[in-house]
């Protein structure tokens, strides 16, 4: 009895060290759902930044945060702040309170791991497709410092799409790259 007190003792900081990988993405949907959210008495919040100062230094990776960075500088209109001209997260500009949000941690790979976050945001859109399913986002989530922080989120709308891989593109058609698809001749 007496081996086995010690050994639980040792146990017990790595089992209360264990990180949530859904933690941070936790975080980013209550944001997302809030921004969503219908205001019952017409008075809405203010819309929750997913990148803000703040969610940057504690949510995601460095080097999500260095990609966000470098497309911050080209914002997608004219006096705005941010590079996207769209909800990154919902896939589009349009959309419904969100409802059945479900956020599974999937295993971790190679230190990676695929946490899926599905719900729907057209239900108040009407009648559907046969075949409509809800909407489906991967973050990928990495450890850094000790914590979970997102490294790259991965919509599935019209095949795989990465966030980072999209900002990257924003940077070089920001900064005098030939836009994708478009040939050098083609481009004047």
């Amino acid at each position: 009895m007496r081996m086995i007190i010690p050994a639980l003792v040792f146990l017990l900081p790595v089992t209360a060290s264990a990180a949530d990988p859904a933690a941070p993405v936790r975080e980013v949907m209550a944001a997302v759902e809030a921004n969503w959210k219908s205001a019952d008495d017409g008075q809405k919040p203010e819309d929750v930044d997913y990148f803000s100062d703040d969610f940057l230094a504690r949510l995601y990776s460095r080097d999500f945060t260095t990609n966000y960075r470098a497309a911050q500088k080209y914002p997608a209109f004219d006096e705005g702040t941010t590079p996207f001209e769209y909800d990154v997260i919902i896939m589009g500009q349009d959309g419904c309170d969100l409802k059945d949000v479900a956020i599974t941690p999937g295993p971790t790979t190679g230190g990676r791991t695929d946490v899926t976050v599905t719900f729907d945001n057209t239900h108040c859109f009407g009648e559907r497709e046969p075949g409509w399913k809800p909407n489906e986002v991967h973050f990928q989530v990495i450890e850094e410092a000790g914590k979970p922080v997102i490294d790259d989120i991965i919509r599935t709308l019209d095949g795989p799409q990465s966030l980072k891989d999209e900002m990257k593109e924003i940077v070089r058609v920001g900064a005098g790259g030939t836009p994708q698809g478009i040939l050098p001749q083609d481009a004047e």
